[in-house]
């Protein structure tokens, strides 16, 4: 798999859960452990940025499951 398509698919599965729970952008961004930009979130969802383990632990964190949950193979609609 290309890294373009992993980025794809998490950024996907980030914004399907981040969606699940009701949350904006906005929302995740603020409960993001330390400063966290709306923009950040915006380019992690759609793929455009690659970020580190760190980061998504931290989103994992802020949405309330495991990292695993955020990097699977591959995203069901």
């Amino acid at each position: 798999m290309e890294k373009s398509e992993v980025l794809r698919l998490t950024g996907k599965k980030i914004l399907k859960i981040r969606e699940q729970k009701g949350f904006t952008q906005l929302d995740l961004a603020a409960r993001i452990q330390g400063d966290f930009d709306t923009t950040n979130v915006s380019r992690i969802e759609s793929g455009r940025t690659n970020p580190t383990i760190y980061t998504l632990f931290r989103i994992a964190e802020a949405l309330e499951v495991s990292l695993a949950d955020l990097v699977i193979d591959e995203v069901k609609d």
